[in-house]
């Protein structure tokens, strides 16, 4: 080999050399990369239009979540001349709500406020009457195909939605088991005992929403016992992979 044939090929190898290098620091680079925070989007929905304490509670507990937590919401509620918080528009609500989400990285954050009965929850807007049961809630979720999942439900009986939705990617709270009422449903109240308790009080503070739940369970005991009540015994169930993607906010 002549040497300028030499230096050629030398330069050619010094070429490929530095070129791997490059690859390889960048895959090195990629491997310790912080992974992307998850987005949260919130879908609040004040459902029963005769009692203006779900249209405040619906708002006032998406504004508390996204302080919280970051993200976007979509708030709709009922009134007693109509609106668009009925069974058609939840569904509709959470399939474009899904559309602009990483299916398996983000969260979807689901807040549904209203009277409850262990068969489902009340949808009332204007003349519209309907129920949402669990079956068809748990249909709805299933279709957005976003795999974690918050559920928090502010409404009497509504524990007999956590057999149907709580799995370890979705974690269901609920104000009151399967087999109580909750209260504090008057017409002019700004939030219910449960949604005060959670979401305007321990909520603001609390780093998950595990403890939020812990504080607010034992704020609505309190509350109930001093009133006279038969406690409601709030509920949360599932959620074991939601949790370590949910961190709240420092304060």
């Amino acid at each position: 080999m002549t040497p300028q044939r030499f230096v050629a090929a030398f330069g050619r190898l010094n070429a490929i050399a530095i070129a791997a290098c490059v690859i390889l620091a960048s895959l090195v680079a990629g491997a310790h990369a912080a992974p992307a925070t998850p987005k949260v989007a919130v879908v609040s929905f004040g459902l029963f239009g005769d009692q203006d304490v779900f249209r405040s509670e619906a708002t006032g507990a998406a504004k508390v979540v996204t302080s919280r937590f970051g993200g976007d919401s979509v708030v709709q509620f009922n009134t007693k001349t109509g609106g668009k918080a009925t069974v058609a528009g939840l569904d509709t609500a959470l399939q474009a709500t899904a559309d602009k989400l990483n299916h398996e990285r983000d969260i979807l954050f689901l807040i549904l406020t209203s009277h409850g009965s262990p068969n489902g929850l009340a949808v009332v807007a204007g003349r519209t009457r309907q129920m949402l049961p669990p079956w068809a809630l748990g249909a709805m979720l299933d279709r957005t195909n976003v795999r974690h999942k918050v559920i928090v439900i502010s409404a009497c009986y509504s524990g007999t939605f956590i057999p149907r939705l709580a799995d370890p990617d979705a974690l269901v709270i609920t104000a009151a088991d399967s087999e109580h009422p909750s209260f504090g449903c008057q017409d002019k109240a700004k939030w219910t005992y449960f949604g005060e308790a959670f979401f305007d009080v321990a909520l603001r503070q609390a780093p998950t929403l595990r403890d939020a739940f812990a504080r607010a369970s034992t704020l609505v005991r309190e509350r109930e016992l001093r009133e006279g009540f038969d406690p409601s015994n709030p509920q949360i169930a599932g959620g074991e992979n939601v949790d370590p993607l949910l961190v709240a906010r420092r304060r």
